[in-house]
């Protein structure tokens, strides 16, 4: 398998690679547009702020090139959120593959949000062999919000997106590559999908 980590100077590659390097997969980091346009898989992190990220994608063209992609793609935390059209952070304008906003969390909770909070109302195949009220690893300040694309939620007080799937666009606001053998099991998932 052909499997790329978008490496765009704004995603947490490294662990992303090791945690597939214990499933035995090995994967290649690029930002090159040929090299991710002929991947089996594409999985893109994100770590940071929006509009840095999104300035990082536009200085090598790949936010004219992810939204064409049609393998099956996942993105993680930022990258979850980058794949949506509009952030609060930085009004800042994103990838506009999903039809969703990203929002600032508004709760007298600590923000950001950090820590294990469980996965409830999987609905996808991404969560195979998962049980409800699996635990997943969380860093964030933004959200997305429900809506149709959701396969996965949880909470923090109010309920949110923990998971989104758009035609060929999977994403996990929570860092599969930091969640134990729960993660472990998704990117596995996500690697037979």
């Amino acid at each position: 398998m052909n499997l790329v980590i978008v490496d765009y100077k704004a995603g947490n590659v490294q662990s992303v690679q090791f945690a597939l390097e214990r499933l035995g997969v090995q994967a290649t980091l690029s930002a090159d547009a040929e090299t991710i346009k002929a991947a089996d898989k594409v999985i893109f992190p994100g770590v940071g702020q929006a509009a840095s990220a999104m300035a990082q994608l536009r200085a090598r063209n790949l936010d004219k090139l992810l939204p064409t992609l049609e393998q099956p793609f996942f993105g993680v935390c930022l990258g979850m959120q980058l794949l949506c059209q509009h952030s609060e952070e930085g009004d800042t304008e994103l990838l506009n593959i999903i039809p969703l906003p990203v929002k600032h969390f508004e709760t007298e909770l600590k923000v950001p949000h950090m820590g294990w909070n469980q996965l409830e109302k999987l609905q996808s195949p991404l969560f195979d062999g998962l049980q409800e009220k699996e635990y997943a690893y969380y860093v964030h300040s933004y959200y997305v919000p429900l809506s149709e694309y959701t396969i996965a939620q949880t909470s923090y007080p109010e309920p949110f997106s923990a998971a989104l799937n758009y035609k060929n666009f999977y994403a996990a606001q929570f860092h599969p590559e930091k969640s134990g053998a729960a993660g472990s099991q998704i990117l596995k998932n996500f690697l037979a999908i």
